[in-house]
């Protein structure tokens, strides 16, 4: 039986802003929701109904959790799976811990693409210094990552050779690495594909991505530059991602296009992703209802873009002058443009790199939704070559 809006409580691990705007869109819902997050001030928890500040494997506070609600999500995948595991031992949680684990892991994680028949760049699992004198001269140049708790660029160095290869495994603390050899790219894309526990799925349009230095900077919807027989190809390849985990829920999986028009998988997130924001003004229905309807057993439905959107990420860099001296952003003027709608996350401090709001331009048309993002970056005095 679905829990249906107004009857029940939605519980979440994690406070930060994805937490956040899951909270919102389950109270629009008429949810109550609770927050477990260690942070007294974090953004999900000052606007749920409850929050419970403790660590996510504190016993007590899972336990209060599990008491307080009807079903349980996180807002990211770092929370502990084990977590999870002892949650669902009494109470619906999407995703749950398996799927969730091998998001994780980028061993297990490149190892189920492998499984579901979805390319990705060639690659080898390195533990130990007999592991690196194996590998093969097929995957250097290449980038070498942690299996786990990478993400935003962190835990990543680039390869050219052997002897950099040895070097960076050293630097990354000689934990479990996967090697993937370097790819000619032309652009990178993702899908959001939403799952429910009857194994219905629907997927968003496909979104292509900017990233700067490793972190979001840009989101395009449609996508310009991917054509119509590799959408098709990227969300068909999503939605069998998340069959073959039995995944619940809102799942993003990351793609390269490659030069020579080839589609690869890249990684996943478990959740809603900073790419998926644009849903929140640009389709019928946003990335975070509708983990509210997955967890909460509620019809899915194919969402309907139903405007061109560019989203920008906006990072604590805006709030800091030339002189680095704390300032507001003019968010009058970016207001002011057409179809700006501006979504920030509550957070009390800037810093430079943090994550602190985005903002979307719809547009009627796709040059539109451009035309007014590249003025918005002017204003803000972000990039604007995209």
């Amino acid at each position: 039986m679905p829990l249906l809006p107004g009857e029940a409580t939605l519980g979440v691990l994690g406070g930060g802003q994805l937490g956040r705007m899951f909270v919102h869109a389950a109270q629009s819902l008429g949810y109550t929701c609770v927050v477990l997050d260690p942070d007294a001030s974090s953004p999900a928890g000052t606007v749920a109904q409850a929050h419970l500040k403790a660590d996510y494997l504190d016993g007590a506070a899972l336990a209060q959790l599990a008491q307080r609600c009807h079903a349980i999500t996180t807002e990211f995948e770092n929370v502990p799976a084990r977590a999870l595991e002892t949650l669902a031992a009494t109470r619906v949680v999407a995703p749950g811990a398996a799927a969730v684990a091998i998001c994780q892991d980028r061993s297990r994680e490149k190892a189920h693409f492998v499984a579901s028949g979805v390319p990705c760049a060639p690659y080898a699992v390195l533990r130990s210094g007999a592991d690196l004198a194996g590998v093969g001269d097929d995957l250097l140049p290449g980038i070498l990552k942690t299996a786990r708790l990478g993400y935003d660029g962190k835990g990543q160095r680039r390869v050219t050779d052997r002897a950099q290869l040895a070097v960076a495994f050293r630097e990354l603390g000689e934990v479990e690495c996967v090697l993937e050899k370097m790819l000619p790219l032309a652009l990178e894309m993702s899908v959001l594909v939403v799952r429910g526990a009857d194994g219905q799925a629907v997927t968003y349009p496909v979104q292509q991505n900017l990233h700067l230095d490793g972190i979001l900077a840009v989101t395009e919807v449609p996508a310009p530059g991917v054509p119509g027989a590799l959408q098709a190809q990227a969300r068909q390849s999503a939605v069998a991602i998340a069959q073959g985990m039995g995944y619940v829920g809102v799942l993003c999986v990351e793609f390269f296009v490659l030069k020579d028009g080839r589609l690869v998988v890249n990684e996943m997130a478990p959740r809603p992703h900073n790419s998926g924001h644009y849903t929140m003004d640009a389709c019928d229905i946003s990335q975070f209802e509708m983990q509210v309807r997955a967890m909460a057993g509620l019809p899915l439905r194919e969402p309907r873009l139903h405007s061109p959107v560019v989203m920008l990420n906006l990072l604590g860099d805006l709030w800091f002058d030339a002189q680095g001296q704390l300032r507001t952003p003019d968010w009058a003027a970016v207001l002011a443009l057409p179809g700006a709608s501006l979504h920030l996350y509550g957070k009390a401090q800037a810093r430079v790199g943090r994550k602190m709001g985005h903002l979307n331009l719809i547009g009627p048309t796709a040059e539109a939704a451009r035309d007014s993002a590249r003025q918005a970056c002017a204003l803000l005095g972000l990039p604007a070559e995209w």
